[in-house]
């Protein structure tokens, strides 16, 4: 009889403690204080942890996108005890708040649709280059935070008045409808271009202040648009205007010498540097080519123009000088003389004078000289 009723004790212990097991794994359930949510509505899962097979049952409509709303203690345990739920751990909480999550879309987001769609299509360029206008101002607008991206489905372009007709839809992971929205406006292809500040004369130089950098439409600048920092210290091929777009076919290096100017002529060759005053027969930038009258010798020279003011004649350059009309007299034969030194003196002396040229070529006579007749000699 006690062998019995130890082997029943024993029986009723074994089959009691899986179950004194399983109730120590099951977690009881416990109510959240904040809560967040993409859906329209709000099921048992998202207000309290470990909610078994009740999670997905929906126990209320989601407040508005990118909202908040506060439900009392006692409004939630109502709701779960109807829908089966009880046994729930509130602890020290008063309130639950509920946020419903959103994706915002801004107007810049439309912006940048807009030009995708249009992007290398209608004869439009990149999509960083072209400026779009709505219609209509749009204000931030709240989507379903696993809402997808906007999508095109219609796009309708006019190149001559730059006009855009655009239908986009937003799908949603959700078994809803994908959201529709329309939009129109203007999209017009830009250059970014340096632009005059102010009235610019073409002897001045350009300066920093001188010169903006602005977009504008393409067909605005026919040719290719100047940067500002390639612009600045150079000169305009004509006077133009305060907000005129420049081009880099506007604008030239600065005229180093200017026509009538005076300069300083310079023949250089290795061993033999020279200096005359010249004056300047024409305009020229560093590095040009240009004629110069030589004020020494009134011969017309061309040169370099290697600084401002200045023109450097390189011997190379020049043709042979011709022979003067006056023989000179020296101890050295002509053929003698040095080639950059004879360009070089042709260089520098001036021209013989007419008188000159008349005396060398009148022929000098040898003077006869007088025999004076002797008496014949007297006999002693």
């Amino acid at each position: 009889m006690i062998r019995t009723t130890l082997a029943s004790i024993s029986t009723l212990l074994l089959l009691a403690l899986p179950a004194v097991a399983a109730d120590e794994l099951i977690a009881s359930p416990a109510l959240r204080a904040s809560v967040t949510v993409t859906a329209d509505v709000v099921r048992i899962g998202d207000l309290i942890e470990n909610a078994g097979s009740a999670a997905l049952i929906p126990v209320y409509r989601s407040p508005d996108l990118g909202t908040t709303g506060t439900l009392t203690v006692g409004q939630v345990l109502s709701v779960l005890r109807a829908k089966q739920v009880i046994g729930v751990t509130t602890g020290d909480i008063k309130e639950v708040q509920v946020t419903r999550l959103a994706r915002t879309l801004a107007s810049k987001d439309i912006q940048n649709a807009v030009t995708a769609a249009l992007e290398r299509r209608f004869g439009l360029g990149e999509a960083a280059n072209i400026t779009v206008t709505l219609d209509r101002s749009v204000a931030e607008m709240r989507l379903d935070a696993s809402s997808g991206a906007l999508e095109p489905v219609a796009t309708r372009y006019d190149a001559r008045s730059g006009r855009f007709d655009i239908a986009f839809e937003i799908a949603n992971n959700s078994n809803s409808a994908p959201t529709k929205l329309r939009f129109t406006g203007t999209a017009i292809e830009t250059v970014e271009v340096a632009v005059l500040t102010r009235d610019i004369d073409r002897a001045e130089l350009l300066k920093s202040s001188d010169v903006s950098l602005e977009r504008r439409p393409k067909a605005e600048v026919t040719g290719e648009p100047a940067a500002r920092d390639r612009s600045i210290g150079m000169q305009l091929r004509r006077a133009m205007r305060a907000g005129t777009p420049l081009r880099v076919a506007d604008i030239v290096k600065p005229d180093f010498v200017l026509r009538d100017q005076a300069v300083t002529i310079i023949y250089q060759v290795p061993g033999l540097y020279l200096t005359t005053r010249g004056k300047a027969i024409e305009n020229g930038a560093e590095g040009d080519t240009v004629s110069v009258l030589n004020l020494h010798s009134k011969r017309t020279l061309t040169g370099v123009v290697t600084g401002r003011g200045q023109v450097t004649v390189q011997g190379g350059s020049q043709s042979a000088p011709m022979a003067p009309a006056v023989e000179q007299t020296s101890s050295i034969k002509r053929d003698d003389v040095p080639p950059a030194a004879a360009l070089a003196q042709s260089l520098i002396q001036p021209p013989a004078s007419a008188a000159q040229i008349a005396q060398a070529q009148i022929p000098q006579a040898p003077i006869p000289q007088a025999r004076l007749p002797q008496a014949p000699a007297k006999s002693e």
